[in-house]
């Protein structure tokens, strides 16, 4: 463009004066603060480009304005349900050139406020905390940036919070099997203190109840591993009605009732059908046969998550639990599919 500067040598005052605001106008709107208008702030931001104008982020951290940067915290890197929520977040972050600080906590609470402490140090615009399962986790407090928990919510009501609904989670995997014609479903968990294990149950008893029906047997509690599915799903075989169809409470659960009911000679899904809860993809597509499971849909609650940090850095207040939907994933556990 004629006259432009050279890149090196633009400034925010001359942004500002390309834009026809003063320098601190200039500068809320390139922040994305919210007391900046939407026209001014795109004359702001179009001058900008024009100009090559290239912020100076540690003038602007030393100054307390935003650095593009996020922490992102959690304790189960390793963990099946971890690192597709942190591909979402990363998603969601790249698109607005925002880098993120990954720190894995391990568990350990003593780690984890050391961790805040030196994403504080690094004046993060926010912080985002992962956890490893949906039951509630002691908030973090009063901390000076804006702070959006996922999976695991925070047992502060004046935080924020995004996860799972498991309800939906139970209703909807409930729901497929009733429509596929099954009416003896009998239901294995894991742990009866978790949050999963009784929301997915009352989902799942709120959709045969809407169908007059009932379980065909008391619903079966014990771990999340496939050890627990194939010695629950032995238990339902030995005693009582045999079930038309299992609802498990988790995708592992699941590869195990399909061990134990292969084993048995049995059919699947012609005698019994089978559903999981997770999507866990490896698991569910290379179990004989492949498993009817409800996705969890984890990328998109990271990016929800990430969109709510950066709402919130804008200035926008928030607080409670936003809860997402799953949706079923047909595969030929309960219906087959030439």
């Amino acid at each position: 463009m004629a006259g432009e500067m050279p890149e090196s040598a633009v400034s925010l005052v001359d942004v500002a004066r390309r834009a026809g605001v003063s320098p601190s106008t200039a500068s809320k709107a390139l922040n994305a603060r919210s007391d900046v208008n939407e026209v001014t702030r795109t004359r702001v931001e179009v001058a900008a480009r024009e100009l090559g104008y290239v912020p100076n982020t540690m003038a602007q951290g030393l100054a307390g304005a935003k650095t593009g940067t996020v922490g992102v915290l959690t304790s189960d890197l390793e963990g099946r349900f971890a690192l597709p929520i942190l591909i979402g977040v990363e998603d969601a972050l790249g698109t607005d050139r925002v880098l993120t600080f990954l720190c894995d906590a391990r568990g350990d609470e003593v780690r984890e406020q050391r961790l805040i402490a030196a994403l504080l140090a690094r004046r993060v615009d926010g912080i985002i905390v992962v956890g490893r399962q949906t039951d509630a986790r002691p908030s973090l407090g009063k901390l000076p940036v804006p702070v959006v928990y996922v999976y695991a919510f925070s047992d502060d009501e004046g935080d924020l919070s995004v996860t799972v609904d498991n309800v939906q989670l139970g209703r909807i995997a409930a729901d497929h099997l009733l429509g596929s014609g099954r009416r003896r479903i009998a239901h294995i968990s894991g742990e009866a203190d978790h949050s999963a294990a009784l929301e997915r149950l009352q989902g799942a008893s709120e959709a045969l109840q809407s169908q007059g029906l009932d379980f065909a047997s008391p619903p079966l509690f014990g771990d999340w591993s496939e050890a627990w599915g194939r010695a629950a799903t032995e238990l339902l075989l030995s005693s009582g009605p045999v079930p038309d169809a299992i609802l498990c409470a988790s995708d592992q659960l699941a590869r195990g009732a399909l061990d134990s009911i292969r084993d048995r000679g049995i059919s699947v899904p012609e005698d019994i059908a089978v559903i999981g809860i997770d999507n866990w993809t490896a698991l569910a597509e290379n179990s004989r046969p492949a498993l009817t499971t409800v996705d969890m849909q984890l990328e998109r609650l990271g990016r929800t998550a990430a969109y709510r940090l950066q709402r919130a850095t804008a200035g926008e207040q928030a607080s409670g639990v936003e809860r997402l939907s799953g949706k079923v994933i047909i595969r030929n556990s309960t219906i087959l599919r030439r």
